[in-house]
């Protein structure tokens, strides 16, 4: 009988995660023995945030991958390029492979002169995948130590839920982080294939079951304003206004500013943490380029 397409792409998932292995993968060693090499089928289904029947009839040929699902796959499984274009032509989507590259983020210089002139209000310019391209003083002063970070660590989803102290002075942590996850997934849905967004929420789905959770139930976001309270280690608790514009031309960047009302005690800790912040060097309040 001639192999149908379906069964060449079973074949070569089976094959693909015999090849890996947990620890390359991060999953955690549970210390069992594996009666054959490789990862398991449920281990490769939480790294692509699926569920572990849908991924055992995809390896049975028994259900038609989705050009989104062979996303967060070449992602789980670490496809090459090459590989990943077998991936595509073996599960019928060979005019759906992702490109190869996606052009480098950079902030734009109006951006960049808006942000450089906010010197009280925490600000912070948010690309692709709301990863954070810039940042102004205020908001190392309010957050974290931006430069400090990796690159690919510098993203707001990302801080929200992996970052402790981040993640402790979000007073209302689980409506901020929801809030988070939904706009995630609008980014999903304006660029699918996006294999930077798949890393992200493959590693955040093996790490956070919250993340796992609310990522499954497809909630989507565009708000643009809103409150966040904070709990700060050293000015105390904040409640301030969050409002985000995105830029007239196209490029998907948007410009997060938090306010509080003139004359509060907001107001007094922002400018008490702006204080603190003057003699920031100019060179550490923004990063030049962001990876695709």
């Amino acid at each position: 009988m001639k192999p149908t397409p379906d069964s060449h792409l079973g074949a070569f998932l089976r094959a693909r995660r015999a090849q890996l292995t947990p620890q390359e993968c991060g999953l955690p060693d549970t210390g069992s023995a594996r009666r054959v090499a490789g990862l398991r089928r449920e281990e490769v289904a939480r790294l692509a945030a699926i569920s572990v029947d849908y991924y055992i009839r995809l390896e049975q040929g028994r259900v038609r991958a989705s050009a989104p699902v062979l996303t967060t796959l070449v992602r789980a499984l670490r496809l090459d390029d090459d590989q990943t274009q077998y991936l595509y032509q073996v599960a019928g989507h060979s005019s759906a492979v992702p490109r190869r590259r996606r052009p480098v983020q950079r902030i734009r210089p109006p951006m960049r002169r808006l942000l450089d002139q906010l010197t009280e209000a925490p600000a912070l310019v948010l690309g692709r995948r709301l990863d954070i391209l810039a940042w102004n003083p205020a908001a190392i002063a309010l957050y974290t130590d931006f430069p400090a970070l990796r690159p690919r660590c510098r993203n707001y989803v990302n801080l929200l839920f992996t970052d402790p102290v981040v993640r402790a002075m979000h007073l209302d942590w689980e409506h901020d982080a929801r809030d988070a996850v939904a706009a995630l997934r609008s980014e999903a849905a304006a660029d699918p294939d996006d294999p930077e967004l798949a890393r992200l929420v493959g590693e955040l789905s093996v790490k956070e079951p919250d993340f796992r959770t609310w990522w499954a139930e497809h909630h989507v976001s565009g708000a643009g304003y809103g409150t966040k309270r904070y709990r700060h280690p050293l000015v105390g608790d904040l409640t301030l206004d969050c409002d985000t514009w995105a830029g007239p031309e196209g490029s998907g960047q948007r410009l997060m500013v938090l306010t509080a009302e003139p004359g509060s005690p907001s107001h007094d800790a922002l400018r008490i943490l702006a204080s603190w912040t003057t003699e920031v060097r100019g060179d550490a309040q923004h990063m030049e380029d962001m990876s695709p």
